[in-house]
């Protein structure tokens, strides 16, 4: 977790806004690599979607159904700072977004950046009401959030960076296969 965050930096954690509006989620890169892929967590679908990759050329490819004028990369800071630009946000664009890059063979994932979209923003206060009701609240969500381990917050990530990993190692598997192959001598 330490090392990714030196490697890899996603912000902001939390963005709350408004239908029909649009959002930017910063991926920040300390070394080099091939691209950033980009991925999307919905909890009303229990599904993750690849939304797309961008290469340091500046170019993109789309996951599968995945409209060109809604998502779109943007680099700045020499290949370094990748941003995803989201526009024409619906309630239907909430969920978990995450970054996502190889660099020196290691996958590296992104905190993710939590994205709810609303119709109507609820009214902001400038000050918090005195009150000894909502300290018992604060104490419960607390607690709640220390559900750990189950929680799919955790392990879907963490199984979509394992299952990337995988993914990845299927190419080097093929050619040490050709390679043992051409190797042993016919007959044996």
């Amino acid at each position: 977790g330490f090392y990714t965050t030196l490697l890899l930096a996603q912000t902001p954690g939390h963005i709350l806004t408004q239908t029909s509006n649009k959002t930017e989620i910063l991926c920040d890169l300390k070394k080099e690599h091939a691209g950033v892929y980009w991925y999307r967590w919905s909890q009303e679908r229990q599904q993750f979607q690849f939304l797309l990759f961008s290469n340091t050329m500046g170019r993109a490819t789309y996951g599968p159904g995945v409209r060109q004028d809604k998502f779109s990369v943007h680099e700045a800071r020499s290949q370094s700072s990748h941003s995803l630009h989201i526009s024409h946000l619906q309630p239907s664009d909430s969920g978990i977004y995450y970054c996502s890059a190889f660099q020196s063979s290691q996958l590296l994932l992104g905190a993710g950046t939590q994205l709810t979209v609303v119709d109507v923003l609820p009214p902001t206060t400038t000050q918090t009401p005195v009150s000894k009701k909502p300290l018992p609240r604060t104490t419960k969500r607390k607690a709640a959030s220390r559900e750990g381990p189950c929680s799919p917050l955790v392990w879907i990530p963490l199984a979509a960076a394992v299952l990337l990993l995988l993914l990845s190692l299927v190419p080097a598997a093929h050619r040490l296969h050709r390679e043992f192959a051409a190797s042993t001598p016919r007959g044996q």
